[in-house]
């Protein structure tokens, strides 16, 4: 039988551990650098994480995105007026300021449902009330016509997806990390003052951006595997600004839109038609149904011709700063679709 340790053979062995040899000095720098990695490990190994479904906030430059966005993140961008007395009130001060966007980016938004068909809104505080809400990243694109490839790369996009941790709190998200959100709408931001401007051109340039965009997803629609389609991707197209007195009702900015995309259509295809593109050249790889919106042999356009391609449209007025209808139709229409 092997003998018992002695206290001596203990003590022993006690001190030579404490003794400043190269042995002892390696196995406590191992112990050190290696608790940690395998700490971090075992906690990465088993912390929860979810996919965030993402909305895409696109629109021409001036349309309001970035103030959408930040009023979403931090509530009303301007303090409301007080009485002073006197018939005085305090002037507004702007809470956060917004900018022309270059670079895409994202903030991480909760929507929680607190009753039968009710939603939170935007101005709630989530976590005070304890609700359990769904969580989701909304991206602000640029709208200048040299940046919009940056959304409509990602509207071509066909199984992107995002991993972030569920505990993480509200923060803004990376270029990166946004190309690889799971897309689920798209909201197109309209200046409907702008657009009753007839001589300004508001209402072809955005025309404009707008058919690439239902475009984009109509083609997106086309590239299945097998005979399954990418899951459908509705289209809010925000009315915004309606607080000006200039600014044209949604429904007046449904039929301009509509018409002036017919105009589009008729135009690019008359264009491939007289460049030689089309026709017998169809089969040479280009074909100018392509680049055609909605139903083939139209004359007229609707919003309604984009649900052939699984593609929802809908006009909703609102303003993000000053009195009128406010963003609560929009944030309801997200909250619906997250």
């Amino acid at each position: 039988m092997d003998k018992m340790p002695t206290l001596e053979t203990l003590k022993a062995a006690f001190e030579a551990s404490l003794s400043p040899s190269p042995t002892v000095i390696l196995a406590g720098v191992a112990i050190v650098l290696l608790i940690p990695i395998i700490l971090h490990l075992i906690f990465s190994a088993t912390t929860p994480y979810t996919t965030l479904p993402s909305v895409l906030l696109v629109g021409p430059s001036g349309a309001g995105k970035t103030a959408l966005m930040t009023l979403f993140e931090r509530g009303p961008l301007y303090h409301n007026q007080e009485p002073q007395g006197n018939g005085k009130y305090t002037v507004n001060t702007p809470v956060a300021q917004t900018h022309t966007s270059q670079v895409s980016s994202a903030v991480e938004l909760a929507v929680s449902k607190p009753g039968p068909n009710q939603l939170s809104s935007y101005r709630d505080d989530l976590d005070a009330q304890g609700a359990t809400a769904k969580r989701f990243l909304l991206v602000d694109t640029p709208g200048h016509p040299k940046l919009r490839n940056q959304a409509l790369s990602r509207l071509a996009a066909t199984t992107p997806t995002i991993t972030l941790p569920s505990t993480s709190s509200s923060s803004s998200s990376s270029s990166s990390e946004i190309n690889r959100s799971k897309l689920k709408a798209v909201i197109f931001l309209v200046d409907a003052a702008a657009l009753a401007d007839s001589d300004s051109g508001a209402l072809a340039a955005t025309a404009e951006y707008l058919y690439d965009v239902l475009l984009t997803l109509q083609k997106r629609f086309h590239r299945r595997t097998g005979s399954r389609a990418p899951a459908s991707v509705p289209v809010l197209v925000a009315a915004n600004k309606l607080d000006l007195f200039t600014a044209l009702p949604a429904a007046l900015v449904k039929s301009n839109l509509e018409a002036e995309l017919a105009r589009i259509r008729k135009a690019r295809s008359k264009g491939l038609l007289d460049s030689g593109v089309g026709g017998d050249d169809a089969a040479g790889g280009v074909d100018e149904l392509d680049n055609w919106l909605g139903g083939i042999g139209n004359e007229k356009f609707t919003f309604k011709e984009m649900m052939e391609f699984d593609v929802e449209v809908e006009v909703i007025g609102g303003n993000v700063i000053g009195d009128g209808p406010g963003a609560d139709k929009w944030w309801k229409w997200i909250g619906e679709r997250i």
